[in-house]
């Protein structure tokens, strides 16, 4: 086929980052099914409806006034300003939905006029000017007014995948049912869970309003990593190598992305440690991840226990 007319990309492409997520539910779909016998799914695919975000007039009392009526933007607020007061920065207190420019001055319902307040600042505030309301705090001010303009970046990556993550779970032949990020939420404070992301995925759908989570379960948090790197070297600005030929993937045996437990029995390390493990050429390696890390150990007391999957596990 001519090239001027095989130039358009095909019905169902996503960019890369987008389709990486797509992709990791899946394979994770593939994993679940050999472990445990699954009788159906339920998906989260609309989070944020970034029109009824804008414009919430659109869909009428119906929507406004029902059962559900609150969520879907309450939610969009938390995860936009941080689950935290705009003016004072308080967490883990109850918070109201609060106009920036207030109604009676012309300030409309949109997304980009509310915010988060604590009590106390929703009633000091009141009609006020945000700018006479925070003449004194000058950063505060530029950051809300930075972030209330923000694009609703997340809420379209989400729009832009969520029918692609529920036509590849489709492929599992199991019963399947598709439900709204305020509907997950309405389950969960109805139950009287704590807000989390596990949680929230335990109570998605209807079936997420009978859910009993033990308070002694303790989540694996799972985190795709990849498998490395193929680019064989580094490039200038003007596309000439500036470093040398890519090194060899395993040393001694070892590979960045395995999990080793580490028997340490001399030196400043003395103790066991279990996780990812980061390579090094010289065969001195770093173990696990964040505050948990530990660097330096020798590859002599490195224990193969998994290898590399593209997953981290914590």
């Amino acid at each position: 086929q001519a090239r001027f007319n095989n130039r358009r990309r095909p019905k169902g492409w996503l960019p890369p980052s987008l389709r990486s997520r797509v992709d990791n539910t899946k394979n994770w779909m593939h994993k679940l099914a050999r472990l445990a016998p699954l009788t159906q799914i339920a998906v989260e695919t609309v989070r944020f409806d970034t029109q009824k975000l804008q414009k919430p007039e659109i869909s009428g009392v119906e929507y406004q006034q029902g059962e559900l009526a609150g969520y879907e933007l309450r939610e969009y607020l938390l995860e936009k300003w941080g689950r935290e007061c705009a003016y004072c920065g308080a967490k883990n207190i109850p918070l109201e939905i609060e106009h920036i420019q207030a109604r009676s001055k012309g300030g409309s319902d949109r997304v980009s006029n509310l915010t988060l307040a604590c009590t106390p600042c929703n009633i000091d505030k009141g009609n006020k000017d945000i700018k006479e309301f925070l003449s004194l705090k000058p950063k505060r001010l530029k950051k809300i007014q930075a972030t209330a303009t923000a694009p609703l970046k997340d809420a379209a990556a989400v729009n832009a995948t969520r029918y692609a993550t529920g036509n590849v779970l489709k492929c599992f032949s199991l019963p399947i049912t598709f439900s709204s990020g305020g509907r997950t939420k309405f389950n969960r404070v109805k139950l009287g869970y704590l807000k989390d992301h596990w949680i929230d995925a335990a109570c998605v759908g209807e079936s997420g309003s009978q859910v009993v989570i033990p308070k002694a379960i303790t989540p694996l948090i799972i985190t795709s990593k990849g498998r490395g790197s193929r680019q064989k070297c580094r490039m200038n600005q003007y596309g000439f190598p500036r470093t040398g030929p890519k090194k060899q993937k395993q040393v001694k045996g070892f590979q960045t992305g395995d999990i080793v437990k580490a028997i340490v029995t001399k030196g400043k390390k003395i103790g066991t440690y279990i996780g990812r493990v980061v390579v090094r050429s010289r065969g001195s390696f770093d173990i696990g991840s964040g505050e948990k890390k530990v660097g330096s150990i020798s590859y002599k007391y490195c224990q193969l226990l998994q290898r590399a999957d593209g997953y981290e596990y914590t």
